[in-house]
This record gives structure tokens, C-alpha cells and sequence, in this order.
């Protein structure tokens, strides 16, 4: 976790019953990356400055880390465990392992090539443990921003400023670890420090590994100011606690009563704003909502006005 980590976090999201249920439900979606607006997001560029043998040796172990894995799983699933299991799909690690590297070496030697067969064995040795990586990190990412009143993040995430944005706290038992984004640089991971992390089991190696992997992005995407969690992915329990929920400048009034009654049982941990625009400013502020005055018209019962104030009696007498 980072030492400048911000005192709230803030994740700008439409108004929508998915909206709500993660609200109710104090539950966050981790994303897949495939999914991200940004298609470079958390997509590396495997780069080799390794000789052929010790890449060999790299891409067998991530085959075989995963398929071991994978076999695993699915082992557990059928109610299948214990040493037996494990040597099982340890052995289908291995044959998969040792197959990729028989079909790299086969098809190394294609006349096709312009280049020589260490180098083709080379770039597609390369190019399946950029694979394998992609593999490696099939996380879930779930994304926030430190900042509640980015006009641009508004625009982009919170519905043309229609929706809402949810502020949490990392101020529970225990603190959950949140990761900051980097700006800049570029998309390339040298199979040097890969092999560090993945073969000679070196954690400030494999720290920087998830860092250019999960936690890069290009220059222009500073402005929002982003955090995140890693985990499984899908709907998962947030590990966040909720603070507050900010309106949009563009918010219906009927949404703002609807979150606000949605979350009426915890009003006493929860603060509504809203946000507001200054006079003659670019800047977004924020202030209370005032739900008093809210509750007082809402929800409103339409009525004819014969409902409102009775028939009318017509005097026809003269």
C-alpha cells in the first residue's frame, strides 16, 4: 500500500439497478481488463534480453504453474483431493509444458522464417510467455479516483454528470490494500524480470512485475488520479467501508430520493452531497443535500383537481 494513499476513495458510476444493488448489497465489481476503456490497459510487452535456454526454462515454469493450477481446480470441483490429485495435475503441468516447448522447436525451423532458427525459436518463445503473462494476471481490477469533482470524470463515468459518485473510506478491520496508478513510461517487460520474479522468487522483482503488468497507463490518463483493487473477479464483497454518496450537477431529484431512502438505515453512516457549480467557475464544488426539504414533496401523489378541491358547484340560479 502506498504511503500516500488518499483518506477517501471515490468510484463515479450511472444511476442504474446495478447501481443500487451494489449500494444495498455493500458489494464492489472487479473487472476484467479485457473490458477497460483503455485497450493498452494492463496489456504488457514482453521484451527478451534472455538467451533461448533460459527462456525455455521461463515459459515451462508459467505453463506449468498455470495448467497445474487450473487441473486443481477443477479436481476440487469433482471432489477430488489430496497428494494423488496434486501429482496428477502436476504431471499434466509438465506434459503441457513440455509439448508447447516441442511445438516452439518444431516450428522454429519453418524456411518461411527470414531470420535464423535461434531467432525465430527466440521471438516465439517471447511471444507465448507474453501469453502466459496475459494468463498470470487474469485478475479482477475494481477502479477509483482521489478526487470527487473532476468535471472530466463526471463526464465520462458518471453519466454526463447524471449519476452519482460513491466515497469510501479505507478505515476498516483490517486495512485493505489499494494500489496507486502510474502514469507514463511504456508497456515493455523485459523476460529478465520475469524470470527474477518467476523463477528466483524475488518479491522486489515480482512487486515491480505487478506494477508495469497492473498498474501502468499512458500519460494522458493522469487527470484520473486512479486507485486500485486487485481480487477475484466478479461481484465481491467491498472491502471498503461507505462514506458518502455525491449527485451529479445534472442529477434528477427523483434518483437522489430514491438512493437516499435506499440507504436510509445507514443515514447515520452515510453523508449525501450534491454537486454544485460557482458562479463565473470551471470548478465543481459540493454541499449537503438537504433531504428535509426533499422528503417534504417526495414522493408525490398526482391528482385531478376535482381530487385536489372537490366538485365545483355552479350556481345557475341568476
Amino acid at each position: 500500500m502506498s504511503s500516500d494513499q488518499p483518506k477517501n476513495l471515490y468510484r463515479y458510476r450511472q444511476f442504474s439497478a446495478t447501481t443500487i444493488e451494489s449500494l444495498c448489497h455493500d458489494n464492489l465489481y472487479f473487472s476484467s481488463p479485457a473490458n477497460f476503456n483503455d485497450p493498452l490497459d494492463c496489456q504488457p510487452s514482453v521484451i527478451s534480453d534472455n538467451d533461448n535456454k533460459t527462456l525455455r526454462k521461463l515459459l515451462s515454469e508459467l505453463i506449468k504453474r498455470r495448467v497445474t493450477s487450473q487441473s486443481i481446480a477443477s479436481l476440487t470441483k469433482a471432489s477430488i483431493g489430496g497428494d494423488r490429485a496434486r501429482n496428477h495435475a502436476e504431471k499434466l503441468g509438465a506434459q503441457a509444458a513440455e509439448f508447447e516447448l516441442s511445438s516452439i522447436a518444431y516450428h522454429s525451423t519453418n524456411p518461411e522464417y527470414e531470420c535464423g532458427k535461434e531467432e525465430a525459436e527466440n521471438w516465439l518463445l517471447t511471444s507465448e510467455i507474453e501469453s502466459e503473462l496475459l494468463k498470470q494476471y487474469d485478475r479482477g481490477v475494481c477502479c477509483f479516483s482521489s478526487t470527487v469533482n473532476n468535471p472530466l470524470l463526471w463526464s465520462h463515468y458518471g453519466d454526463q454528470h447524471h449519476g452519482l459518485c460513491i466515497g469510501y473510506t479505507l478505515n476498516r478491520t483490517p486495512i485493505p490494500t489499494v494500489h496507486k496508478v502510474e502514469y507514463g513510461g511504456n508497456r515493455e517487460v523485459k523476460t529478465s524480470l520475469i524470470t527474477k520474479a518467476f523463477l528466483e522468487k524475488d518479491q522486489k522483482s515480482q512487486d515491480k512485475l505487478d506494477r508495469d503488468v497492473l498498474l501502468r497507463k499512458a500519460s494522458p490518463w493522469k487527470y484520473e488520479r486512479e486507485w486500485r483493487l486487485i481480487g477475484d473477479r466478479g461481484l465481491q464483497d467491498s472491502p471498503l467501508a461507505l462514506v458518502d454518496v455525491t449527485f451529479g450537477l445534472r442529477c434528477p431529484v427523483a434518483i437522489k430520493h430514491s438512493v437516499i431512502k435506499a440507504l436510509e438505515s445507514r443515514s447515520g453512516a452515510v453523508k449525501f452531497y450534491e454537486i454544485y457549480r460557482r458562479r463565473g467557475s470551471f470548478n465543481l464544488l459540493r454541499r449537503p443535500v438537504d433531504t428535509g426539504e426533499m422528503q417534504a414533496f417526495l414522493p408525490y401523489t398526482a391528482m385531478s383537481g376535482i381530487e385536489m378541491f372537490g366538485e365545483l358547484v355552479t350556481d345557475l340560479s341568476g
